[in-house]
């Protein structure tokens, strides 16, 4: 079974002026490629901490993390931002789209800054774009999309490099009821396609969506159970 992601004994502090907060406190679960997990926990059990080593935008205190063979622990500031843009996707809330860009050059983002772009590229930017049910807006720009539209963008644009993971923070926490279930029918189909998802979430209809959910707590795993019975959505 190939792993997306490893943790062992991960712990995260951070120091303000004379406390040590100890955000993490040890912390070990594997991702198994394919996987769909649900991180959940109140406020300061750890989660956003988690999110943030998860998206190579911090590092651990102590432990490891790896995200295929690499321990990003150990990783420089360089090596850290280049698995950031490469071989992570994000989704976030508010959608994080560039305005003055239309549906497919957000897509098109991260292989922008990569320096890549070329038909072949191209091509599979449209491709996402059909995929995530946008090909017919794809000369439009964010203000002229509803919520649901532009989460829809940054979903195929966490999709471009083939990652090894989606990270997606509270993916339907802007969003009506209505577009929430859509947004989360498309990632329930990403999913059996293969692709790995890791969402947080403080919702429990939202997680129930997932396939397993590991829960938080004082910096510490509370529980990590896999559903046998999640909820589909037709």
């Amino acid at each position: 079974m190939k792993l997306a992601a490893k943790l062992e004994d991960l712990t995260k502090h951070y120091v303000l002026k004379s406390e040590t907060v100890r955000a993490l406190r040890g912390v070990s679960f594997d991702i198994p490629e394919g996987d769909y997990v649900a991180i959940m926990g109140p406020s300061g059990s750890g989660k956003s901490t988690l999110l943030n080593l998860l998206g190579c935008l911090d590092r651990p205190t102590s432990g490891a993390m790896y995200l295929g063979d690499a321990n990003v622990a150990t990783m420089n500031d360089n090596q850290l931002s280049y698995t950031r843009a490469t071989r992570i996707g994000f989704v976030f809330q508010s959608y994080n789209l560039i305005q003055q860009l239309t549906v497919v050059e957000n897509i098109e983002v991260p292989l922008y800054y990569q320096g890549r772009l070329n038909k072949r590229d191209r091509a599979r930017c449209l491709e996402l774009a059909e995929m995530v049910g946008l090909q017919d807006r794809l000369s439009h720009r964010p203000a002229q999309l509803s919520g649901g539209q532009q989460q829809r963008v940054a979903i195929a644009r966490s999709l471009v490099n083939d990652p090894y993971f989606i990270l997606a923070d509270e993916p339907t926490g802007n969003l009506d009821t209505a577009t929430a279930d859509e947004i989360l029918r498309l990632f329930e189909n990403l999913n059996q396609l293969g692709k790995t998802i890791i969402m947080v979430t403080h919702e429990d209809e939202v997680s129930r969506h997932a396939k397993r959910i590991i829960r938080l707590r004082d910096g510490l795993i509370q529980t990590d159970e896999r559903k046998e019975n999640r909820t589909v959505l037709n």
